[in-house]
């Protein structure tokens, strides 16, 4: 029996349920923050439209290979929208095509997907089963056999939607696509797949933008910089440690509320409640990660060159073969040995390549270890063992040197054996967050373990010691089980606030310790670092701020535009009083101007990166130009 063609035809039908399918996402999987009945309305709006423009090119092929492109179409999307789901779940982003090309990285991330594959997942598949069954049935042509008129009348609807929901964005959120430092808007506002649309056409732009650069950028940028910065000033602290050896030390995924945090009783980092306490250790109680989508990458980026990361993808793998002026090029020619120890494959994150660009003598990578069964878990050789076999190569090493540590324990999915956890679980509805203060802990006494090993080798007194967080650890996606643990809603403003890791300059013999108040940021450290080894920096092009100079009027910059200075938070479009954490009335007069500095900061920083315009600059000569 044939039946009739259903008056709805198939293409109407697959939009409908894969643009529902894609708001439920939204809404209740990305936990889009949705602030008004209009950003309801577009959220809910541009997945279909979206969805419609894709399922609608069916109407111009042969009946036959209509189902095909129908079937095909929406498994494509529908995996393009899991992925951006996993993706999200980790790192409370989206992903963009540098990201997307790091294939490198994607494989040592197999042991993190597992844990972001939720059960209830296959219901987000539910519509293909239904589109499969409706494509698949003999019994009913569900193919449609438009004349020319009714295929450009089809067409026309999907023009039609697409343009309503950009009027609309652009209503709702002014400028979106001038001032894109933040994608959950913009995926709010245009949805996931016209974003990935975007997105590769900014990738577009920013490889014609080198080509494209000339020296008259960089001047600019020169002036700027000079004209906000305070390169001609020494702070009091300026050589307290020349000559010196600096031992630098990134704690992998390393927040601020873990110190004098307790999980039943017990301190979760015993050692590091006591360093930040100790005489000879200067603790920045307000300094805050600025990493973006490069994280670890991001922020060696960003100490080595007081340079802001880019808004998509990491400057380790998209521009590593720029031209840089980084603190490892400028200790050599100060007569420093530089080296990075990092017991991770050397190309991840690109690494092999840049730390070359970045001028270091020498990379320890996992191949420089002894990585066995027992001596390894979550992502690779514990912090513990670690700190162990580095000590060796650090001995052998002429002075003075200046070696990067980077750790790797307390990284997420955060897995710990048992018999090397001293500390219980937190109980909470995130595993994640449960499992993160036992590998904390770890770290701690690793740290502990180390500080040690540098005084039996003789290293330690001879040393500066710098340890600092690298990024969050914690995402967004577990604000539920952090305001539990915190006891107090995550808002906006808490959020920033969650940003701070720790950073502290510990200084054997020093007798002056003190906790820091300054709101300072990863940014800062490349200046500061080189005045406490009285080295000048009057020839250097850097955004960062010596932290120990007095009456500094600045802010700290996020990579989407929040910013922190001493009085005022801003993100998310609103200003609040950094003390108090309350909204700001009058934020437009006090916020906006200080806005619009750090959208021109992060720009400058952009082209310079993009435009690799360091090449067109001579550091022998401050006031010359090549």
């Amino acid at each position: 029996m044939q039946w009739n063609k259903p008056r709805i035809p198939l293409f109407v039908i697959a939009s409908f349920l894969f643009g529902l399918k894609t708001y439920f996402v939204y809404r209740f999987m990305f936990e889009l923050s949705i602030e008004n009945a209009l950003q309801e309305f577009i959220l809910f709006f541009n997945p279909i439209a979206s969805a419609y423009l894709i399922f609608a090119i069916s109407v111009w092929l042969k009946p036959k290979n209509q189902m095909k492109y129908l079937r095909w179409t929406a498994v494509i999307g529908s995996f393009i929208l899991y992925i951006n789901l996993l993706f999200y779940r980790n790192f409370t982003d989206f992903i963009t095509i540098p990201v997307l090309f790091q294939g490198d990285n994607a494989a040592d991330l197999t042991t993190s997907i597992f844990t972001l594959i939720h059960l209830g997942d296959l219901l987000l598949f539910a519509d293909l089963v239904i589109i499969w069954i409706l494509t698949s049935k003999k019994t009913i042509d569900m193919s449609v056999n438009f004349s020319k008129s009714g295929k450009i009348a089809a067409t026309a609807v999907t023009f039609l939607m697409l343009s309503g929901n950009v009027a609309l964005a652009e209503l709702e959120r002014p400028m979106l696509f001038v001032r894109a430092f933040d994608r959950e808007y913009l995926v709010k506002n245009i949805g996931v797949y016209n974003y990935h649309v975007y997105d590769a056409m900014m990738q577009t732009k920013t490889k014609a933008q080198r080509v494209f650069a000339d020296s008259s950028e960089i001047s600019e940028i020169k002036n700027y910089i000079h004209q906000n910065s305070d390169t001609d000033k020494k702070s009091e602290l300026f050589g307290i440690a020349e000559d010196k050896n600096v031992i630098f030390v990134s704690i992998e995924s390393f927040q601020n509320f873990l110190l004098d945090s307790e999980i039943n009783g017990k301190e979760t980092t015993p050692f590091l409640n006591d360093l930040k306490e100790s005489e000879e250790t200067i603790w920045f109680k307000n300094f805050y990660h600025q990493t973006a989508q490069g994280k670890t990458s991001d922020s060696e980026f960003i100490v080595e060159n007081s340079l802001y990361p880019l808004g998509r993808g990491a400057v380790y793998f998209t521009h590593a073969q720029n031209e840089y002026h980084a603190l490892p090029e400028i200790l050599n020619s100060e007569g420093y040995t530089t080296s990075v120890f990092h017991a991770n494959n050397k190309s991840f994150w690109n690494r092999d390549v840049m730390y070359d660009t970045m001028g270091y003598d020498k990379f320890y990578g996992e191949q420089a270890y002894e990585v066995t069964p027992e001596n390894s878990f979550g992502w690779g050789l514990g912090d513990k063992a670690f700190f162990s076999q580095s000590i060796d190569e650090l001995k052998q090493q002429e002075e003075p040197f200046y070696s990067k540590f980077i750790t790797l324990t307390n990284h997420f999915p955060f897995e710990l054996p048992e018999d090397e956890a001293n500390i219980d679980k937190y109980d909470s509805s995130s595993e994640t967050l449960n499992s993160y203060f036992q590998t904390a802990r770890y770290t701690d006494e690793a740290l502990e373990q180390f500080f040690q090993q540098l005084k039996d080798a003789g290293i330690y007194k001879d040393s500066i010691i710098i340890l600092m967080g690298d990024h969050y650890g914690i995402s967004e996606f577990h604000n539920s089980a952090m305001g539990d643990f915190l006891n107090k809603e995550i808002t906006p403003y808490q959020h920033i606030q969650l940003q701070r890791v720790p950073f502290m300059i510990h200084i054997p013999g020093y007798e002056n310790g003190e906790i820091r108040e300054e709101v300072v940021g990863q940014i800062d450290v490349k200046p500061t670092l080189l005045s406490l080894l009285g080295i000048e920096a009057e020839k250097d092009l850097s955004f960062g701020t010596d932290m120990f100079l007095k009456d500094q009027q600045k802010f700290t910059a996020l990579r989407d535009g929040s910013f922190i200075t001493e009085k005022y938070v801003y993100t998310e479009g609103t200003c609040y009083d950094r003390q108090t954490g309350k909204p700001i009335q009058s934020e437009k007069q006090v916020c906006k101007p200080i806005k619009q500095k750090v959208e021109k900061e992060l720009s400058y920083s952009d082209n310079i990166i993009y435009g690799d315009l360091f090449r067109f600059y001579d550091f022998t000569n401050k006031d010359s130009e090549q």
